[in-house]
Formats: structure tokens, C-alpha cells, sequence
């Protein structure tokens, strides 16, 4: 598959990354009343970090590499 560059990837890839970003600097007051508290601080903010990650592979396009990658190796390759 070839990598195609696209300015709307781009932009849901960065507000994808921004609301991960939101997740990280605001992850007490989110696990304060949407998870368990105290307890799930780390959690809340590793699910914030992923997002910001996945966001980013998004804006570069890549997303559709890995994933093509990943439905060749469970098909059997090609």
C-alpha cells in the first residue's frame, strides 16, 4: 500500500491528539467523576497518553499502514 498524504487526516488525527492531550492535563477531575477516584488516576491518564499516540499515528496517515499490515498477517500474508 502506498502512504498518501491528506490535510483531513491531518486534522482529525490533531483534534483526536488535542483531546487525548485534554485527558492527560485533566485526568483527576475525569477520574474524580467518570472512573473510581484516586484509584484510577493512572489509568485515566495512560488512556489519555494512548489516545494522544493513536492521534498522532492518524495525523501522519500511517493508521492505514499498520492496520493493512495487520489484516495481511491474520489473512496469511501477501
Amino acid at each position: 500500500m502506498d502512504f498518501t498524504f491528506s490535510f483531513v487526516w491531518v486534522i482529525i488525527g490533531l483534534l483526536i491528539a488535542a483531546a487525548g492531550g485534554a485527558v492527560v492535563y485533566f485526568h483527576q477531575p475525569i477520574a474524580d467523576n467518570m472512573a473510581s477516584g484516586v484509584s484510577s488516576y493512572e489509568r485515566v491518564k495512560l488512556f489519555g497518553v494512548i489516545t494522544v499516540v493513536v492521534g498522532l499515528l492518524i495525523a501522519a496517515n500511517l493508521h492505514t499502514l499498520i492496520l493493512t499490515f495487520i489484516v495481511n498477517i491474520i489473512r496469511g500474508g501477501k
